[in-house]
């Protein structure tokens, strides 16, 4: 009987996904991975919840977040719980409220699920996985240095080669803009068409604002101060606010650290970059791959939110987003992100034993194996073993005898000796 067809679109709400075995395994290769390398740099794992109440939550959400908070009346309270939309804010809570008497800094990573309300199109997520860290108690271009190190890292780690981590300054852009002194909706205008790097519609926004000749010729560099470390100079040519060229000595000596680290070809500045939470307080940054307009990996300082829960500490951190990590690079992962099973086992006969003690000693050995109990014929098993991702199928007789191993993708055989296997001789799996 024909099974009825449903489509699965309209089985979950929109903005979240189901990710069947090979994805999902592609997703817990990256998160592992980056995890490996978060340990490496001596970061140690907290785990958030997924609950929060709302209004401890928000002390720490600038206004960007908390419109994008999941909220909802707990049924075992009176207070307004919330799904949080970011883990930094979380940690931050942590870190003040559990961790205030340990030494700092503090090295924390972490990884989860969050979500947020979205835009409903296309390409718009809800549900966002993250794995990152935070560096609790560092005020130093040296600790902003080594985040972007590190994301450089990560993303060598999981295979990418290609890729680019723009680097902002938001005391840079902040300054600009208060010497620019606009309020209301154009200061807002203004704002946007330099996110959109749109310098004709910047300039007739500008044209009758009442600003100074000066403040209007540093917002009007701004779309223009992108690319390498010569963009310090174009910056320091132009701008002459204080709270801006305190940021341009801040990112020079950023720079210089990380090229100690010999990742500076992967840099670039973006000193009109005002993506990024309000929480943010310095450096920011964020890491693309060719053919994905979104970011990968988000960060940078925010030296004020574990002020709101009563603990003031410098910080700065980053976040990958695991989704966007995958879609940029499903078809290029490594192989270990595969997701593959090393043996499928198959006998004939009535007794199944012989298979049974295979299977343990191949998974005393490291090995995933697994029994095929399903009855049918060995071209159907190796058909099954081909779409569920096996590396060899194992095929025995009846007691046992004549042991053979098939490569499921190339289709080689090789006999092997039951008596060997069982003693733990598994070459003819790693030949």
């Amino acid at each position: 009987m024909k099974l009825p067809t449903v489509s699965p679109e309209t089985m979950l709400p929109k903005g979240v996904k189901d990710f069947l075995p090979a994805k999902a395994a592609k997703i817990e290769f990256l998160t592992q991975t980056l995890k490996d390398v978060f340990a490496r740099w001596g970061f140690r794992p907290v785990i958030t919840p997924s609950l929060e109440f709302l209004s401890v939550l928000e002390k720490a959400l600038g206004a960007d977040l908390r419109e994008k908070t999941f909220r909802f009346e707990d049924r075992q309270g009176d207070q307004m719980l919330a799904i949080p939309p970011d883990m930094t804010p979380q940690v931050a809570r942590i870190v003040a409220t559990r961790m205030r008497e340990m030494p700092l800094p503090l090295r924390l990573s972490y990884s989860g699920r969050v979500l947020r309300h979205a835009e409903q199109q296309a390409g718009k997520d809800r549900e966002i996985l993250q794995a990152g860290v935070e560096l609790v108690g560092l005020d130093s271009p040296e600790a902003d240095a080594e985040m972007i190190a590190m994301a450089v890292e990560g993303l060598q780690a999981v295979g990418a080669t290609e890729f680019t981590v723009d680097i902002g300054q938001v005391e840079f852009f902040r300054g600009v803009m208060d010497n620019l002194a606009l309020e209301g909706p154009l200061s807002r205008e203004v704002a946007t068409a330099i996110a959109h790097k749109d310098n004709s519609g910047l300039r007739a926004l500008l044209a009758d604002a009442d600003v100074s000749d000066a403040a209007r010729e540093e917002v009007l560099a701004l779309p223009r101060l992108f690319g390498g470390r010569d963009v310090l100079e174009k910056a320091g040519s132009v701008v002459r606010n204080e709270r801006s060229r305190r940021a341009l000595d801040n990112l020079s000596r950023v720079l210089d650290f990380l090229e100690v680290y010999g990742v500076q070809g992967h840099v670039t500045l973006d000193l009109g970059e005002i993506r990024g939470h309000e929480y943010h307080t310095g450096i920011t940054f964020q890491g693309f791959l060719p053919g994905l307009g979104r970011a990968v990996c988000n960060g940078g300082r925010y030296d004020n939110l574990t002020a709101h829960y009563g603990y003031p500490a410098s910080a700065t951190g980053f976040s990958f987003n695991l989704l966007n990590l995958l879609f940029a690079l499903d078809g290029a992962l490594a192989p270990g992100g595969s997701g593959a099973i090393d043996v499928l086992i198959v006998q004939s006969g009535a007794d199944k034993m012989v298979a049974q003690r295979l299977a343990r000693a191949l998974r005393q050995a490291g090995f995933a194996a697994a029994r095929d109990m399903y009855l049918r014929n060995l071209e159907e098993s190796l058909q099954y073993a081909e779409k569920m991702n096996y590396r060899y199928v194992m095929t025995l007789g009846p007691a046992g005898e004549g042991v053979t191993v098939i490569g499921v993708t190339d289709g080689t055989t090789r006999k092997v000796g039951l008596d060997a296997l069982l003693a733990g001789d598994f070459s003819s799996l790693t030949a």
